[in-house]
């Protein structure tokens, strides 16, 4: 029987695509892009992403190309990527940034008309439809993340259409896991359980601080070392995960780690906890979007189908990085904040920069990615610091209609 199998059959039950069970998301993506990609493909992406996923594409010996965004959910914006580079691109990854979908019909139809692969980022996004069909759903391939759903900090899955490209990402992924480690294994299962404890106990400024003095957190700012010159060396080595493990491994050490059945045993159990999980994510989706500090997209989105489950609500603040440290003292710690955009933090020698980097600097640096499980107290503790919102410059195009000051057509579209 095939490694985590009986998980990937609970996957597959809910998507309706045959699933590969992965250790994480990240490894699921790699796979992807290995399978459908040949060595010196130029990948579209959205800027506003997590660094990790950047080396990711770049340990798959791919060159990343950054697309022109949308100013309201950071996602590919399809119609302001210039023909040229509609002509230049071999694969187009999506983000699905915080829950909030891609305009995915509009990539699909474009990746079809071309000949290309469409893999969708689907880490956030899990319970999210456009139309009632599921986000995973419209790709070539589609990478899940349990790891940012039901507490769970492990696991991922990778959706594809049919039962012989599944086994042949088994055999893929085999490969590539490392040597279980029961030490490792015991980390895995307690460390959702040690988190619980500290959000229950009302530890998590303490508990934060301490982490912040005695620099035992992995990151020093919202993007990881770049280390260009060694980053630079790896790209000879390309493809190869190993030679990226240090960027790709960050916050998540195992993340190609073969867990044993301590660990999967627990994922099982989180997983039949996953419909209550998206529940409660929607009805926190359904406070926050009702406050002044949301992005347009997420109301109009919200009014016209219900809330989404999002894994984060992009709220746009003024001040976001002040504001971050003041959340901390109404223990609130908020992470995956995308700032600069890639193309900033990587430069021209690792990505091809976007051709209209505005939108996606702007985003990047305003928005407060919100729990929509806190979402009371995020909202109480937005009150009581009186933040104000963020809108985006105005920006006039000659002859062009000025879009900068309504939301976009309905995502998805």
């Amino acid at each position: 029987m095939p490694y985590g199998s009986r998980l990937a059959a609970m996957m597959t039950r809910r998507v309706g695509r045959e699933c590969v069970y992965t250790p994480s998301a990240r490894l699921a993506l790699y796979l992807a892009l290995r399978r459908w990609c040949r060595p010196g493909a130029r990948v579209l992406m959205s800027p506003v992403n997590d660094d990790v996923i950047l080396f990711v594409v770049l340990a798959a010996g791919l060159r990343p190309v950054q697309a022109p965004v949308s100013r309201w959910d950071g996602n590919i914006d399809p119609a302001a990527v210039p023909e040229s580079t509609w002509r230049g691109v071999d694969a187009v990854l999506t983000t699905n940034l915080y829950g909030i979908p891609d305009r995915v019909v509009e990539l699909r139809r474009r990746c079809d008309a071309l000949g290309i692969p469409l893999i969708e980022d689907a880490a956030h996004a899990i319970g999210t439809h456009i139309n009632g069909q599921p986000i995973g759903t419209f790709g070539t391939a589609a990478a899940f993340s349990l790891s940012k759903h039901v507490a769970a900090m492990a696991g991922g899955f990778l959706a594809v259409d049919d039962a012989r490209t599944r086994r042949e990402l088994e055999l893929l992924r085999d490969d590539l896991l490392t040597p279980r480690r029961l030490h490792a294994d015991l980390a895995t299962t307690l460390r959702p359980l040690a988190r619980s404890a500290v959000r229950t106990l009302h530890l998590v400024r303490p508990v934060w601080r301490t982490l912040q003095r005695l620099n035992l957190l992995e990151r020093d700012d919202f993007r990881m070392a770049l280390h260009a010159p060694r980053l630079a060396g790896s790209a000879r080595r390309a493809p190869s995960l190993a030679a990226y493990e240090p960027w790709v491994r960050v916050d998540l050490h195992g993340f190609r780690s073969r867990h044993g059945a301590l660990v999967r045993g627990q994922l099982e159990l989180r997983m039949a906890l996953l419909d209550g999980d998206l529940a409660r994510r929607r009805a926190g989706v359904q406070m926050l979007s009702d406050t002044t500090w949301a992005t347009p997209a997420l109301r109009e989105r919200t009014a016209h189908d219900g809330p989404p489950p999002l894994f984060r609500v992009p709220l746009l603040v003024h001040d976001r990085d002040t504001l971050l440290e003041r959340l901390v003292d109404h223990g609130v710690v908020t992470g995956y904040v995308y700032d600069p955009p890639l193309d900033d933090y990587a430069g021209a020698e690792f990505v091809e920069p976007s051709p209209d980097p505005s939108a996606a600097r702007w985003f990047a640096a305003h928005t407060l990615p919100a729990d929509p499980l806190l979402a009371r107290r995020i909202t109480d503790a937005l009150t009581r610091e009186r933040v104000p919102p963020a809108h985006p410059p105005r920006v006039t195009r000659t002859a062009e209609p000025d879009t900068t000051t309504t939301p976009p057509a309905p995502l998805g579209q």
